[in-house]
């Protein structure tokens, strides 16, 4: 059998490696059209800002490795340029000679992942203004930002690559101005959670242009003009487009395969195409998104792999196949980590998903024990069933622990309410022994059982001014004197509560408030039970302070040569 693989990276180098596992006799062909198969993708913005200081660290295998250890024939610098589904040939450009030759095929793999989107923009061409996609791309930009000695840089688009790119460019001292066309960074997440990026990233000098568009560049003595559309120009000396990526599909196209969604590669759950010799992996292809049940596009490292690997399994006879992703992703935005499984509530709007939330501020180990830090964590469920439909997590340490258990608990079909049933380590260093992962599952199950009712961020705007509900504040005397909400104006710390409860009045409903949501809800505990109809704030003054921070992401650059690393 003799099979051919058009793209290294994930999704094509771990079939490559699996198939090799699978079938010693194979003749097995990999072509890229870029000088390195299999490379750390994601760690290419680690590069440019001098985290990973040696561009070799960056490519994990080469053809030489790849030959000696799987006996995969992989030819880089050769680009893919039709395939012929009848004589079950491609056609092949040696990119260093201009020479081409056809290669046959038994078995086809695409992996040809997904290209950054370059919009019609006037001055986009210009040899100052960069993508991100390969090895040779980041060299390019680290060349260019060091070498050169780039003093300032603009980062277009807000996502994965946009915010790691901003980051990376500050830790060379860079001025770096990131604009993003929606009004909040990173996309996956809801825009509460997204607030404390926005305040992070503008504490570590990161200029943020929120709910901008760039109009246009152009190239000049000095570097390059942005022009923004209703804002003033920015001058500087580089710039990196990072406003997504679309599936790299022309070869699939042409040849007359069936496309999905955003013009992907439509597969089925084996990675098979419409032509049965033919499969796709990776980030051009659609695939099953495990939450709502659509079709979709996941661009990630994950998937692929997984996906390269049921490929393979499927040429070689085995019924492996593959059920979806729930795009669980983790990103590393300065000292602080991001992370997201499943679905936001945008999207559960969007679907008429009937859904409840709950939000918390747990540490990430026992406060008695030094270095503990309080993370934000928001977890999404149906409301009927109790089905998690997903979580976002903003914080420091043990971020990505809790991610990673509740994307299990998640695939495991768990309900949220048994969330608070899971055994999980605990030791001062590391956790609590109610684990935040276990106190998200209490909050859900008292949330559930109307031992709570809530009240959300969007809410407040709609909160009575009139005096018919009670605005009460319940943390310490220090921390109201430091700031509270607006209309919070009734202040009674919880261990005051009981003491002094006839200050409140019964027939009003009362909407409670604390830091975080604890002493809030122990509030409404005490008060429910008095008689009184009560609403407990989700997330606490932590959450409202950083949204309101967040909604006022700097326009104002930082003077030249400040240095806020």
């Amino acid at each position: 059998m003799k099979i051919v693989i058009i793209g290294g990276v994930a999704g094509g180098a771990s079939a490559a490696a699996r198939l090799r596992r699978l079938n010693e006799k194979a003749q097995i062909i990999l072509l890229e059209r870029s000088g390195f198969i299999s490379y750390a993708n994601c760690g290419l913005p680690y590069y440019i800002g001098g985290a990973i200081q040696d561009a070799e660290e960056l490519t994990l295998q080469t053809p030489e490795s790849f030959w000696d250890r799987f006996q995969v024939e992989a030819r880089v610098g050769h680009e893919v340029l039709s395939i012929d589904r009848e004589t079950k040939s491609v056609t092949v450009r040696q990119l260093s000679t201009g020479k081409t030759y056809t290669e046959t095929y038994d078995k086809l793999i695409l992996s040809p992942g997904a290209k950054p989107f370059r919009p019609n923009l006037t001055g986009i061409d210009s040899e100052k203004i960069y993508t991100l996609r390969t090895v040779e791309d980041t060299l390019r930009i680290r060349k260019a930002a060091v070498d050169a000695g780039c003093k300032a840089a603009v980062v277009v688009g807000g996502g994965f690559i946009g915010v790691e790119t901003a980051e990376n460019f500050r830790e060379l001292g860079m001025e770096v101005t990131l604009i993003e066309k929606q009004t909040q960074v990173l996309g996956q997440f809801d825009s509460d959670i997204a607030s404390f990026v926005h305040t992070h990233m503008q504490e570590k000098g990161v200029r943020l242009l929120l709910g901008k568009s760039v109009a246009g560049f152009e190239e000049n003595r000095n570097g390059v003009t942005v022009h923004i559309e209703n804002a003033q120009p920015i001058q500087t000396d580089i710039v990196v487009l990072a406003i997504g990526v679309v599936p790299d599909n022309q070869l699939a196209k042409n040849a007359g395969l069936a496309l999905g969604q955003k013009g992907s590669i439509a597969v089925d759950d084996q990675m098979q195409t419409s032509d049965p010799d033919i499969y796709a992996v990776g980030d051009a292809v659609e695939i099953l998104h495990k939450i709502t049940g659509e079709k979709s596009l996941i661009p990630l490292a994950g998937p692929a792999n997984k996906q390269g690997r049921i490929a393979a399994d499927a040429i070689c006879g085995l019924d492996s196949r593959y059920k979806g992703a729930a795009a669980s992703s983790i990103l590393k935005i300065f000292d602080m980590t991001a992370a997201s499984t499943g679905i936001n509530e945008r999207i559960a709007r969007a679907e008429n998903i009937k859904y409840d939330k709950v939000i918390l501020s747990p540490a990430s180990h026992a406060t008695y024990y030094p270095g503990g830090k309080v993370m934000t964590m928001k977890v999404l469920f149906e409301r009927n069933s109790q089905r998690i439909l997903g979580a976002q997590i903003v914080g420091y340490d043990g971020v990505d622990k809790r991610i990673d258990v509740l994307a299990t608990a998640m695939q495991a079909n768990m309900r949220v309410s048994t969330l608070g049933e899971l055994d999980l380590a605990y030791a001062p260093p590391y956790s609590s022994a109610k684990d935040p992962v276990n106190m998200a599952g209490f909050i859900a199950e008292n949330l559930i059982n109307g031992k709570v009712k809530q009240f959300y961020y969007e809410d407040l705007a709609t909160l009575p001014r009139d005096g018919s509900v009670t605005l009460l504040d319940t943390r310490t005397d220090g921390e109201y004197r430091m700031g509270h909400a607006e209309g919070f104006e009734t202040h009674i710390p919880v261990d005051d509560l009981r003491c002094r409860m006839q200050e409140l009045d019964q027939s009003k409903p009362v909407y409670v408030m604390c830091q975080s949501g604890l002493r809030s809800y122990i509030a409404c505990r005490i008060l429910t039970q008095n008689g009184f109809d009560c609403y407990n704030f989700a997330g606490g003054y932590r959450l409202y302070k950083s949204i309101h921070a967040g909604k006022q992401a700097s326009t104002q650059a930082y003077p030249c040569g400040m240095d806020k690393k």
